[in-house]
């Protein structure tokens, strides 16, 4: 399959040069829908953007590694992540969409592909929170299994939230700096409860999104950023949000790689954000 034409066409080259096997802890691949439909009560169309154009921009702007989430527009459906896996086990990992219909043989299917997690929408606009019930028994499945539960959440459901989240059994990730809006700035109540979710040993937070509580170029997004990486070093991870679904404006992943130095400063964090921490949760050699 031709990779959609022109797609890296005005993408610059960043000028943070990414460390050796840098991670991309969280990109999507859609369709292309003639071989993997969307799903029928999805909340938004994305254009197609397949493995080979995830590919591209990952050689661009060299990154190594990657986890590629499933998005809400497949739904549970996860054959074009898992395909996506499969073109080179070695370079990726998944996170799943699942229900409580899935059978130990699915889980098991899903482990051998290369899925690490699931993940659940608690977002409004996508459909809001989840069947706790259904939530709990999933949870109960998959907490044997060394997995973890990436969940992503608007900000102001931080609080009301967090002691649910406090007491989950199993690692879990709080997606995209749990949405906190940049313009409320470091003292807001979302993002003191996001640190100190931060505090427990098994959470793990994602600095992607500055596209999603920011503008270009995302300067205010930097000391909320920064914030979590100070408070839980050892358990940050990075991601372009590629291709970024339901995004205000058209984003330049080189911008999002050159926000790198200024959430971690020096060479050491640097690696832990890109490379030591999503290979030590997603298992990479």
């Amino acid at each position: 399959m031709n990779v959609r034409a022109g797609f890296l066409k005005g993408r610059r080259k960043p000028a943070f040069r990414l460390p050796p096997f840098s991670c991309d802890a969280h990109c999507h691949v859609f369709g292309p829908a003639s071989r993997f439909p969307y799903a029928p009560n999805r909340r938004y169309t994305p254009q197609d953007a397949p493995k080979e154009m995830l590919r591209a921009l990952h050689d661009h702007l060299g990154v190594e590694r990657a986890v590629i989430v499933q998005a809400s527009c497949h739904g549970n459906d996860n054959a074009a992540m898992l395909d996506c896996i499969a073109s080179d086990p070695k370079r990726y990992r998944g996170v799943a969409i699942v229900d409580d219909s899935f059978t130990e043989r699915d889980f098991d299917r899903l482990d051998a592909g290369g899925v690490r997690g699931v993940r659940f929408n608690f977002v409004k606009h996508l459909g809001g929170s989840p069947d706790m019930r259904a939530f709990q028994r999933v949870i109960d499945r998959i907490k044997h299994r060394g997995w973890h539960v990436v969940l992503h959440l608007d900000a102001p459901e931080i609080e009301p939230l967090s002691g649910m989240i406090g007491k989950l059994p199993l690692p879990f990730v709080i997606d995209h700096m749990g949405r906190v809006p940049s313009a409320a700035g470091v003292d807001q109540p979302p993002l003191r409860a996001l640190i100190e979710l931060s505090r427990l040993e098994n959470c793990w937070i994602k600095v992607c999104g500055s596209e999603r509580i920011s503008m270009p170029p995302y300067a205010a997004a930097v000391p909320i950023a920064r914030k979590l990486v100070e408070a839980a070093p050892m358990r940050v991870l990075w991601g372009t949000d590629f291709p970024h679904p339901n995004a205000t404006h058209e984003a330049d992943e080189a911008d999002l790689v050159d926000l790198v130095p200024h959430y971690a400063s020096d060479t050491a964090a640097q690696r832990r954000l890109l490379v030591d921490n999503p290979a030590r949760l997603y298992g990479f050699d």
